[in-house]
């Protein structure tokens, strides 16, 4: 009875560990997960992006802030992050959230008023090297990212968000500080 308990909790982990290989969801979320700290000249902004729950149809969805400095400017942003299959790759969208004061913690992190459901936007994202790669039109998401322009790549490996404007070769690098 031992034996056959074992094996079967050693083969459900290798079945769950099978299935994580094989989720770009999973890949991505884990990626994102944790804290950066802007690492280019100007860029003093720290990402935070924690799990936060919504409902049993989006298990990886990431509460995002993002705070500090950007070009002496303060910024403090912050929103749900939420990932889905499509097709061979990965949609990521983003729904904002006006109230500054709204934290991953917080009662009202995954409630939406009409103008922040509006306002969400996204992008696909592709296996590329090591992570994932993707487009972001920031016209698309003008209200939500609130003074972007133009086209930006976003390119996720582990450890490491690089964010670059298509147009202008404008580059914005974050490190991993923790998970």
């Amino acid at each position: 009875m031992k034996r056959t308990s074992l094996v079967g909790i050693l083969l459900g982990g290798l079945a769950a560990a099978a299935f994580a290989a094989s989720n770009p969801v999973y890949d991505i979320a884990n990626i994102l997960s944790g804290t950066f700290q802007g690492s280019t000249p100007g860029n003093e902004l720290r990402l935070d992006l924690r799990p936060v729950t919504t409902d049993s149809q989006h298990p990886y969805d990431l509460f995002l802030e993002v705070t500090g400095k950007y070009l002496g400017q303060i910024v403090r942003r912050q929103g749900l992050v939420r990932l889905e299959t499509q097709g061979q790759g990965v949609y990521l969208g983003f729904v904002p959230k006006f109230d500054a004061t709204v934290t991953a913690l917080s009662p009202d992190a995954t409630r939406f008023s009409e103008s922040e459901a509006n306002a969400a936007c996204g992008f696909n994202l592709r296996a590329a090297g090591d992570g994932f790669s993707g487009e972001l039109p920031v016209s698309a998401c003008a209200f939500a990212l609130r003074g972007g322009t133009g086209k930006w790549s976003i390119d996720l490996e582990p450890g490491s968000i690089r964010l670059r404007n298509v147009a202008s070769g404008e580059t914005l690098r974050f490190r991993r500080q923790g998970k």
